[in-house]
């Protein structure tokens, strides 16, 4: 019998004794310490154990690690640490249990964090050469702002093994739950597999999915892959594969929603891109939290950057109010580096980061917020993840992001999607979320931002994108009754007209043109950027004034310089007649001429139609509000998803 005892707390530091740390106390599984995959970089093995790199923690599984004799290995880690402070403010939960297998002569101690990201030692232990299983049973409450919990593991004359580690519940769920997974893809069949893959081969995660739902657009089907039969034999008839025309994501998420919903008795629904890499625990991290919320709530994971795996690309966003933008959450970095910066050595991650919403790289969504809230708004792409966790919120239901659950993702550094044919969808579908859920009359500032982006793409020659912009506007203020007709016609009209001006297409290399006209020694005073209102206003006001003069002869043929994505700047290239421009990705370039006669007809039409949505956006505001029941509603989806059925 085991006898009970009070959780650890921080102000306890004290050796605990045999019947402290005897077993019996874990009853849920919150989280698995989990290794790295045989072959990881010594980069992204910095994701799991914070080791002496001339001497690594070897691993027989990933369950396992074995600490050399006389060296020390900390699992404050990313996927190993436990972050106290966020299941401290939504969870019932008051104390969570670590338990572990030891074998060999060592110690093991744990710490934790506070929201400055001071450490404290809480207790520890001296391990025997026996194998022994062992449980801390851990005080929750003082983490209210910010903090982890994670263990130090140290071998003394002989090595030292730890197997099994996790962090658990000392109860169960009062509820029952169930998981569905969606999927929306399209025309990535292998990234699908791959993905479903990884939840078949999972046997834990595996055991936690009632169904996988997969909504393929493409017309590369997933169901032709190699490897796709085996990884529906693996997931033991919980595959449903929906195939449907190209819908966007919040066409493709939303059919995975009703799917789930209509098909499964699932308690919670995850979305999932189709193109990213996982860490399986991850799924069932997020979904234990949400078994021990307090209320039913949105739980989403962190995005690790895809081409440099170390990276913690976005911790979490949240919406600007004043001008409907998204950006970081306050307190939080981009790109955090755990490979230069571990997670003791940061102060910058232990505060608790509240968001607006949750990227649908991955997200948990209840039933009960399926149910009352409806699917995505019919926008193709693009802020239907944010406006729907602004959405949630509005209606009573908390977003959160939880670390260490986390994908691997395609970061935003290679890809510059506020240009082309996707300027389109972010534009159009900021004005129709702000529209929805701005608490200003006429949208605050954001009228304001749009005019100049306008402005900055007309005078960076980004004539394409422009007019785009200017498609986006019409549309929304066509009002909430065009976007179902506009879900599978958006993307080919934006594509159609995404080559209308140079900007808008792109070639293999500037070698495909002449050599530039301009030295680089001349071009290098144009580099300098302008810093002071003063300079700002005279170099804007010298774009102006360059528009009102007819391009050198030659430069619609030769470009003036060749100019990196990095280097592409709106007070160089105002200045210039012409220029290659290098795309976000490094396949290409665009070749940017100056048409004065363009930038002043734009222009002209930019100012007219921000007057237009100044005047009517308070009455637009009405109308979109008005209809978000009926533009989210299961019904108005199904009629889109019959219609495309027929189409197809």
């Amino acid at each position: 019998m085991t006898t009970t005892h009070s959780p650890v707390s921080p102000e306890r530091v004290s050796e605990l004794s045999a019947e402290d740390l005897a077993s019996g106390k874990a009853v849920t599984l919150l989280q698995r310490v989990i290794l790295p995959r045989p072959g990881d970089p010594l980069k992204v093995r910095s994701l799991y154990v914070d080791e002496d790199r001339t001497t690594r923690v070897r691993s027989a599984t990933r369950g396992d690690a074995t600490v050399a004799a006389g060296h020390e290995v900390s699992f404050a880690t990313y996927f190993n640490a436990f972050p106290a402070s966020y299941w401290r403010r939504w969870t019932v939960l008051r104390e969570v249990v670590l338990g572990m297998t030891l074998s060999g002569p060592g110690r093991i101690d744990v710490y934790r964090s506070k929201a400055d990201g001071s450490i404290i030692h809480v207790t520890g232990a001296t391990t025997t050469g026996e194998d022994r299983r062992v449980e801390f049973e851990l005080d929750l409450t003082p983490f209210v702002d910010g903090g982890w919990y994670w263990f130090d593991l140290t071998a003394d004359d002989d090595s030292v093994t730890v197997r099994d580690a996790a962090w658990y519940a000392a109860q169960a769920p009062e509820r029952d739950a169930r998981l569905s997974v969606g999927i929306c893809t399209f025309n990535r069949p292998d990234d699908c597999v791959a993905a479903l893959r990884a939840l078949a081969g999972d046997d834990v995660v595996r055991e936690l999915i009632s169904t996988v739902v997969v909504a393929d657009q493409g017309n590369k089907k997933v169901r032709d892959a190699a490897g796709f039969a085996a990884v529906e034999s693996g997931l033991e008839g919980r595959l449903r594969l929906v195939e449907q025309g190209n819908l966007g994501g919040s066409g493709g998420f939303s059919r995975t929603m009703y799917e789930s919903l209509t098909h499964t008795d699932a308690t919670h629904h995850l979305l999932l891109d189709d193109d990213v890499q996982l860490e399986p625990d991850s799924i069932a991290r997020v979904f234990a939290f949400a078994r021990f919320t307090k209320t039913p709530m949105l739980v989403g994971g962190q995005m690790l950057a895809l081409q440099d795996r170390s990276v913690l690309h976005t911790m979490g966003e949240v919406v600007a109010p004043d001008k409907f933008f998204w950006r970081a959450a306050p307190n939080t970095e981009y790109a955090h580096d755990f490979a230069k910066e571990n997670l003791r050595e940061s102060e910058d991650l232990h505060r608790r980061v509240d968001v607006d919403y949750t990227g649908w790289w991955m997200c948990l969504i209840p039933r009960e917020a399926l149910e009352r809230l409806g699917f995505a708004l019919p926008v193709f792409i693009k802020w239907d993840d944010a406006e729907y966790g602004i959405r949630a919120r509005e209606n009573g239901f908390p977003v959160a992001t939880l670390p260490g659950a986390a994908v691997w993702h395609l970061s935003w550094s290679d890809k510059d999607d506020t240009a082309g044919w996707q300027a389109y969808f972010h534009t159009r579908n900021r004005l129709v979320a702000a529209a929805l859920h701005s608490q200003y009359k006429r949208g605050g500032t954001l009228l304001r931002d749009t005019f100049k982006f306008d402005l900055k793409f007309l005078i960076m020659l980004q004539y394409a994108t422009a007019a785009l912009h200017h498609r986006a506007y019409d549309d929304f203020l066509a009002g909430p009754s065009r976007l179902f007709p506009l879900l599978p016609t958006a993307l080919p009209t934006a594509l159609e007209h995404q080559g209308d001006y140079p900007d808008g297409r792109v070639l293999p290399s500037s070698s495909d043109l002449p050599l530039p006209s301009m030295g680089a020694v001349k071009a290098e005073r144009f580099m300098k950027p302008p810093t002071t209102p003063v300079t700002i206003g005279r170099t804007l006001l010298g774009a102006l004034v360059h528009n009102l003069r007819k391009p050198k002869p030659g430069a619609q043929d030769q470009p003036e310089l060749n100019i990196s994505a990095q280097d592409a700047r709106w007070f160089l290239l105002s200045r210039l007649d012409s220029a290659t421009v290098g795309t976000a990705d490094g396949r290409g370039v665009t070749f940017r001429r100056r048409e004065p006669d363009t930038f002043w007809r734009m222009l002209r039409h930019s100012i007219r139609v921000h007057v237009r949505l100044y005047r009517e956006f308070p009455a637009l505001a009405e109308q979109y509000r008005a209809s978000l029941g009926e533009l989210t509603s299961p019904e108005s989806w199904e009629k889109a998803f019959l219609a495309e059925d027929v189409r197809g």
